[in-house]
């Protein structure tokens, strides 16, 4: 399984030469603790992997009695593995370092030693109970790893030259055509239905069989609420409502996410700890309203109205659609062959979500339901800032399309209100990609480029 970030962890190892540890973290099942066995197989003369979700006491043990000693520390690692260890050419990975906060904590002296490189990795790392009692060590690079894009599922497929065309033709503002548009949006269906995480595209590229596929993602979404139970202490039925309600409040016309449906009156001093854990956790992305798109989308960001969605769309859709326990595959074959009416917005707008944030971008969308005025009240799906700043025409807005007839009235009126701070308006549908009165229109399998 090919992953992006694997050229990442080849630069720091190039770049840092041992002068700080690799700190990975992503959702549980994200495929972190593969990536990084995979990479020290191929990049160094020897490894040891700890696994502090089965580690035996020994070995945590040398990490509070020997780190004034390292050289009886490296000695019992090397016999208790059976793994001899070569100056700089062995790796050291600290596997699920979250269940040991004092392995997490002792980077600081191994990396300043030299001898070897670190990679930690983890869920949940910014979880309070986590880091109570550590100086989180400043010697530490950190990664984001996030589900499969669309690019890494295809190369799962073996289709290893589609994105390049796809690339090409987004840098030329040129359509594909219809045979290899229609080729990718079959493509991008796919993973639509499968998703992102390892183990259910590992499914589908083995038996391309979707039931099969929507237990390995229903075994996550166990998973992912046993978390919820076992880590959230103190707001774990309150952080369990929100994930059990992203669905239906997505699929509403007004997809902002509003605490009355959870419980009368609820308010968000009561909710916050709850969402934000969802966050961290990275199981959900969290899309902020901005009120106004100026360079800093953070600056006017209102931390009250937000958007939720799922990390994954694979996994939104065996959550959305669980009435029978199982998937049917008439909804599946529905998605495919792009017959499913209802729900298909909330879909496609978890997607570009999902897309957004593995690209690197921080989520924000704007709101405005004034009443008074309403040449003012609209609302953009999502705002995305461009990588070279300059004075002005920094924000460029997106609007998600899943159907073939729609209008444009919010981003029309949001291009007279905020012409001078904006760049280049997309709109992201179905279709091929076209250029028409100053909005360039894409097809939603490009949204990774942005």
């Amino acid at each position: 399984m090919k992953r992006k970030i694997y050229a990442d962890m080849v630069k720091w190892k190039r770049e840092e030469d041992g002068q700080t540890a690799l700190l990975i973290d992503g959702a549980r099942r994200a495929g972190k603790s593969y990536i990084v066995e995979e990479f020290a197989k191929a990049e160094y003369k020897t490894y040891i992997m700890i696994d502090f979700n089965r580690v035996n006491k020994e070995v945590t043990d040398l990490f509070i009695t020997y780190l004034e000693d390292l050289d009886i520390f490296f000695m019992y690692l090397s016999n208790y593995y059976n793994v001899q260890l070569h100056e700089r050419e062995t790796l050291i990975i600290l596997d699920e370092v979250q269940l040991f906060p004092r392995a997490r904590a002792a980077i600081k002296y191994l990396v300043a030693d030299g001898r070897y490189d670190y990679i930690e990795t983890g869920s949940l790392m910014s979880i309070k109970k986590h880091v109570a009692d550590i100086v989180i060590p400043s010697e530490e690079r950190h990664l984001s790893m996030y589900p499969f894009d669309f690019e890494e599922f295809l190369w799962a497929l073996g289709h290893d030259t589609l994105m390049d065309l796809i690339r090409k033709c987004f840098k030329d503002t040129k359509p594909l055509g219809q045979a290899l548009h229609r080729k990718a949006m079959d493509y991008f269906r796919q993973y639509l239905i499968v998703g992102g995480m390892p183990q259910a595209v590992e499914a589908y590229v083995k038996t391309h069989d979707f039931a099969r596929v929507d237990r390995v993602k229903r075994d996550i979404l166990t998973l992912y609420r046993a978390d919820i139970v076992k880590h959230a202490k103190g707001y774990e039925m309150k952080a369990r409502q929100i994930f059990d309600d992203i669905p239906s409040q997505l699929q509403k016309h007004d997809t902002k996410f509003k605490l009355s449906s959870l419980k009368k009156e609820a308010r968000m001093r009561d909710y916050e700890d709850a969402l934000f854990w969802l966050g961290d956790a990275m199981i959900s992305n969290m899309c902020y309203n901005s009120s106004a798109p100026d360079l800093g989308l953070r600056l006017n960001m209102d931390r009250l109205t937000l958007k939720c969605y799922v990390a994954d769309t694979g996994l939104l859709i065996s959550h959305a659609f669980d009435e029978n326990g199982i998937v049917s595959e008439e909804i599946y074959k529905k998605i495919l062959f792009d017959k499913l009416e209802t729900n298909l917005g909330m879909i496609m707008e978890n997607i570009v979500a999902q897309m957004l944030v593995a690209s690197g971008h921080k989520l924000y969308f704007y709101s405005n339901s004034s009443r008074e005025d309403a040449a003012s009240r609209m609302e953009i799906d999502f705002l995305i800032a461009k990588s070279k700043i300059s004075n002005r025409h920094n924000i460029s807005p997106i609007e998600v399309k899943s159907g073939k007839h729609y209008t444009l009235s919010s981003l029309k009126k949001f291009r007279t209100k905020y012409g001078q701070q904006l760049h280049t308006p997309y709109v992201l549908h179905t279709s091929d990609v076209k250029e028409e009165e100053g909005i360039i229109y894409l097809p939603l399998y490009m949204t990774l480029l942005l």
